[in-house]
């Protein structure tokens, strides 16, 4: 049986499910051509917004590494050490709205069978900040964008009406995902934060919004260590340092769980994977928890910053993996989609040695008597 990479994703044709998530790989015309020659099925722009961004001064992301002799974890380069994470305190695109679209409809000229996904974002909490996102959808669909992805999910943005601020709150993310979806004619998803205990209550509002995918996880709220022997934060401006963002593979389990809480809670809803994906390995459990597509950012930073290595580590992966499962009658990724979703249950339903003498951590109830 022949192998077919392909996916059918929210409508939209992959030539194969992995895409590079919005980052600073995507932050160009250049990287974005590059990785579509490097073979990924798919781009994120880095996210395109209407407010003026400044960044701050000096270096805005570094790679965080580890060692086995001492699990000593440090951004400084040191024999041995692998890598552990990705930290970063970068905002959105600082290129306007203006700039972007000229680009969207380059690359899609020249690659017009591979899927360019503009992620955008706006504020929120007033009808102005509404009108924005509906701009934002309208201009970038119009130029060509195949989808788009509504950053709900930035853990630093400078404004308190933007970002993750947007995906903790359910109602924001109901308004703003229908105000969109009044626009779109493309496919809309919705990009979350994790740091949110009920991830899947957010994911719900999306849905009811008319979200065509929920994407998760973006990078985790995090601050940057501080080196022993300077007592200074090992990234830092002037000694100040605020919240960041953690992604790589520190943050793959819990990246997987938030993911499972909600392909459990929506079986039939469709998932974009993130989080700690370096080789095909990783992609397969999100996949295995019910993701179609998977994207990566920290792996293909470290790559030649598109990740021409990763995605040729990805594919042969797939290849084989579909090869060494051609008994089962599997030839592509929707044959073991979700396999494993429904082993996810609630603590108390893992098998104990003597299940009679356990009631999920409660006291046999009084006035009855114990089993025979």
């Amino acid at each position: 049986m022949p192998i077919d990479r392909s996916v059918d994703f929210t409508g939209i044709r992959f030539h194969n499910p992995f895409l590079l998530s919005s980052a600073p790989p995507t932050e160009s015309e250049s990287n974005i051509l590059r990785a579509f020659e490097a073979g990924w099925g798919g781009v994120v722009t880095k996210t395109i917004g209407l407010h003026p961004v400044v960044n701050v001064l000096g270096a805005k992301a570094k790679f965080m590494r580890t060692s086995p002799e001492d699990a000593f974890v440090s951004m400084k380069k040191r024999p041995g050490a692998a890598l552990h994470s990705s930290w970063n305190w970068e905002l959105i695109s600082d290129k306007t709205l203006d700039w972007w679209l000229p680009r969207i409809r380059r690359i899609k000229a020249a690659f017009p069978d591979r899927v360019l996904i503009a992620s955008v974002m706006a504020g929120s909490g007033n009808d102005k900040e509404l009108q924005n996102w509906q701009r934002l959808a309208s201009e970038c669909q119009d130029a060509g964008a195949d989808g788009l992805e509504l950053n709900f999910s930035c853990p630093h943005m400078d404004r308190r009406d933007m970002g993750s601020n947007i995906g903790k709150d359910q109602g924001l993310c109901s308004v703003v995902t229908e105000a969109v979806k009044e626009v779109a004619s493309v496919p809309v998803w919705c990009k979350l934060t994790p740091a949110t205990a009920e991830i899947e209550v957010e994911a719900g509002a999306c849905f009811r919004g008319g979200a065509d995918a929920i994407v998760s996880s973006n990078t985790f709220p995090s601050i940057p260590l501080i080196d022993p022997d300077t007592l200074e934060f090992e990234i830092n401006v002037d000694g100040l340092v605020s919240s960041g963002g953690l992604g790589g593979p520190a943050i793959l389990p819990l990246s997987l769980a938030k993911m499972a809480q909600m392909t459990r809670a929506f079986p039939d809803g469709s998932f974009s994977g993130i989080g700690g994906i370096s080789d095909f390995s990783q992609a397969l459990s999100y996949i295995l928890l019910g993701c179609g597509t998977v994207q990566v950012c920290t792996a293909a930073m470290l790559d030649q910053a598109v990740g021409p290595n990763v995605i040729k580590r990805l594919l042969a992966g797939l290849d084989a993996f579909l090869e060494r499962n051609a008994e089962r009658g599997w030839s592509g990724v929707e044959d073991f989609r979700g396999l494993r979703r429904d082993r996810i249950v609630p603590q108390s339903e893992i098998r104990r040695p003597d299940a009679a003498d356990y009631h999920s951590g409660y006291e046999v109830a009084e006035g009855y008597a114990s089993n025979p």
